[in-house]
């Protein structure tokens, strides 16, 4: 049987709905716009699109005391378009089939191995983003972590509070912005939410963007991106990031940065 959401939960999940719900457009689903106080669908639109009754999905949304099925979550995310991302956030805030993710344990002599014998940079991090391991190229470009307290060593907490970050990464609010959603969704997920927490609470006393911006109810994942940043010599680099997770620790994930080569060296 699964758990039973928490009242946390519910509420998360309620305004998780919402704001997917307000993205859509009534045309997409042959529907007369007309005038509308809010936009997007209205909660009685999704509920016979989805199959379920009006009361029933506006009590999901209410965040009160029901409990989903998993048939029942499918066909809702199906109708507000969930991407994989998404509908895995919506599964694990209803209870329903969340992957059990860790967020302790060492790593092995193979991947500390790995991560070090790597020519571009790269590092070891947990769901929480805490960074566990890294090679030179990354300390060279980033910041030497083995000069920070273990605590220090966490990727959201570093763009928030390590200035630096702030002049390097060109395109700081998108990337930070981001990782607070992969957070979001990792935190979900997680069975043991308190190091999620209290991360959350450090930032929101410290950071007056973070304390804003949580606020939001978007998920996305960090698996493969763009990332523009100005190197200590004042030259603008662009990277790829790639994230892999190694099989049998989908807690943790191998990150590294590839040099993207200009344009005319692509065409070339």
């Amino acid at each position: 049987m699964p758990s039973r959401p928490s009242p946390e939960q519910r509420r998360e999940l309620g305004s998780f709905l919402s704001s997917r719900r307000a993205r859509l457009q009534p045309d997409e689903y042959g529907l007369p716009k007309g005038p509308r106080r809010t936009p997007g669908l209205r909660r009685e639109e999704v509920a016979v699109l989805a199959g379920v009754s009006v009361s029933w999905y506006t009590w999901l949304e209410q965040g009160r005391e029901i409990q989903p099925s998993a048939d029942a979550l499918r066909r809702i995310s199906k109708v507000l378009k969930l991407d994989q991302t998404e509908s895995t956030h919506l599964f694990a805030l209803s209870s329903r089939e969340a992957p059990a993710v860790a967020t302790g344990g060492r790593l092995s002599d193979g991947l500390e191995m790995l991560v070090r014998a790597i020519h571009v940079p790269a590092y070891v991090r947990n769901t929480r983003l805490d960074i566990l391991a890294w090679n030179d190229p990354i300390a060279d470009l980033f910041v030497d972590y083995g000069l920070l307290q273990p605590h220090e060593r966490n990727t959201l907490r570093l763009l928030f509070l390590y200035p630096p970050y702030r002049t390097q990464i060109l395109d700081w609010e998108q990337m930070t912005r981001g990782m607070i959603s992969a957070f979001r969704a990792a935190r979900a997920q997680a069975h043991d939410k308190a190091p999620f927490d209290s991360l959350i609470a450090e930032l929101s006393e410290l950071s007056p963007e973070f304390r804003a911006w949580w606020q939001d109810t978007n998920v996305k994942g960090f698996d493969e991106g763009a990332k523009r940043m100005r190197l200590p010599s004042g030259e603008i680099t662009a990277f790829t990031y790639v994230a892999l997770t190694p099989v049998g620790r989908p807690d943790l994930s191998l990150v590294t940065y590839i040099p993207t080569p200009p344009a005319s060296e692509c065409d070339s």
